[in-house]
């Protein structure tokens, strides 16, 4: 996986540590649904509330799919939390938008991709957050099976765990973050979220997830 760019990274960083929408506990870490704990929370769906942060993630995720996914014809939002990004870029794109459920709808065309679905069309996916990719990879997935070109895949954020680069490798789909765990790190000591001290502790969250626990 790669960020678009280091100082939008930074950037990023600052603005989703100053909404809360990145939530650093180290000491009080949070549970995830795996039962991993975890010194992070991070909800970027807070981002749009703050149109100045909203409007920035947006110009940034536009730019991400101009520079390496020019040739989109449609951009699909990954339920839920990346509808409303993906639709807003699609503006500003003008380009057609989808969004991808989690699972078919139980009633009604039953769809699992909502919008008009165009066999061959070039889709550009966008994410709120990646964690191991799972999710993020079975929309694109479900989007291929539905006859879509997938160029790639964007992002907000990405806890840059090697287990995810290893899933997005292994399923040929380039992923392109505005900013990860790593550098969000130094953003949160220079803005006095965190000290020096617990910074050898959250480094060592990434690495080995499952295993870690607060010192």
């Amino acid at each position: 996986m790669k960020i678009l760019d280091p100082n939008v990274a930074a950037e990023v960083a600052d603005k989703l540590l100053e909404i809360q929408a990145i939530r650093l506990q180290p000491s009080q870490p949070f549970t995830w649904a795996s039962g991993w704990k975890s010194p992070i929370y991070c909800d970027n769906r807070l981002s749009l509330s703050f149109p100045e942060v909203r409007n920035m993630i947006k110009e940034q995720l536009v730019r991400s799919v101009q520079h390496f996914f020019p040739h989109a014809e449609a951009i699909a939002g990954v339920a839920t939390a990346g509808i409303p990004q993906g639709a807003l870029m699609a503006n500003d794109l003008d380009l057609p938008f989808v969004y991808v459920r989690s699972k078919a709808k139980g009633h009604g065309m039953e769809n699992m991709i909502e919008g008009k679905v165009t066999p061959g069309q070039k889709v550009v996916v966008v994410e709120d957050l990646v964690s191991t990719g799972g999710s993020s990879l079975k929309a694109a997935q479900d989007l291929k099976d539905a006859g879509f070109e997938v160029l790639g895949m964007v992002a907000i954020f990405s806890y840059g765990f090697d287990l995810a680069a290893e899933n997005f490798d292994k399923a040929g789909i380039e992923l392109i973050c505005l900013c990860h765990y790593e550098a969000m790190l130094p953003r949160a000591v220079k803005r006095n979220y965190i000290d020096e001290e617990v910074l050898k502790s959250l480094a060592s969250w990434r690495e080995n997830p499952a295993t870690w626990s607060p010192k």
